[in-house]
């Protein structure tokens, strides 16, 4: 049976949601008639045909704006956009981000740049412009997508690691600054979750080391995940929708770990 989160006719923005996890993210919402305002890459007439879909499926507006995340001045336009459309903003999920994978001695500039840029000052930024808004409303949800790295490193992911830490620090600091306004700031930390992006290093895994895709998913991408299993998109819909929701209106300022035990080692 269907949980109603009480969400209807909410306002969400969700950050890199055209496809993977933020996309997911964006259409669980969508599900309990949250109006949403996708974010992220892609080629134009593919996210045209996600924003169309996902509207029709769910019957809510669902709106596109193309801000680059290294531009503060193109996030705050999408929250301004955001609020001239529909007159409010409940909910703002941060969800983008990019990888990349290199020794400290050899990681590129140009590479550290981005990452921090787009995981971590984007946030910062989305939320600086958010908070005006939900202030005036008397109520906000700000869900921050970290990671497992976020708690816990691992080897040649030093951009990665040092801007999912640095959620988290954001995370609670803007918890406590809103914490008597009616708005909380939460993060959610997931481990390995099957995306595309995923699916496709299964394979190329499989090739270089010779193995099943099987032994790639238990033996090296699940290593650290005690269930060696993926983490769903729907298992973190679900935590997403209680954080959103006013069930959730005293969890603030906390990290959220969807990771089959990785960080509890």
């Amino acid at each position: 049976m269907a949980v109603d989160f009480g969400l209807q006719g909410q306002v969400a923005i969700v950050t890199g949601s055209t496809s993977g996890i933020g996309h997911a993210l964006a259409d669980a919402m969508a599900a309990q008639g949250v109006n949403i305002v996708l974010n992220g890459l892609g080629e134009m007439n593919a996210i045209e045909r996600t924003r169309a879909e996902m509207a029709e499926k769910h019957g809510v507006e669902v709106l596109y704006h193309g801000a680059d995340m290294t531009k503060p001045v193109e996030i705050a336009d999408m929250v301004r956009a955001a609020k001239a459309e529909f007159g409010e903003l409940d909910i703002l999920v941060n969800n983008a981000g990019v990888q990349h994978v290199a020794p400290v001695d050899e990681f590129p500039d140009d590479k550290w740049d981005l990452i921090i840029a787009i995981n971590l000052s984007s946030a910062f930024h989305a939320a600086k412009a958010a908070i005006p808004i939900m202030k005036e409303q008397g109520r906000g949800r700000i869900v921050n997508i970290a990671s497992a790295h976020g708690l816990v490193a691992s080897p040649y992911k030093s951009a990665y690691v040092a801007a999912k830490h640095g959620i988290l620090g954001l995370t609670k600091t803007i918890a406590l600054e809103v914490a008597q306004q009616g708005i909380t700031c939460n993060a959610i930390c997931p481990g390995f979750v099957k995306t595309p992006l995923v699916e496709a290093q299964i394979a190329d895994q499989a090739k270089a080391r010779g193995i099943s895709e099987e032994a790639v998913m238990k033996d090296v991408i699940l290593a650290a995940q005690p269930t060696k299993q993926f983490v769903t998109v729907e298992q973190l819909a679900g935590q997403l929708l209680y954080l959103v929701s006013d069930l959730g209106a005293s969890a603030n300022g906390a990290a959220f770990t969807v990771d089959g035990g990785w960080t509890a080692q």
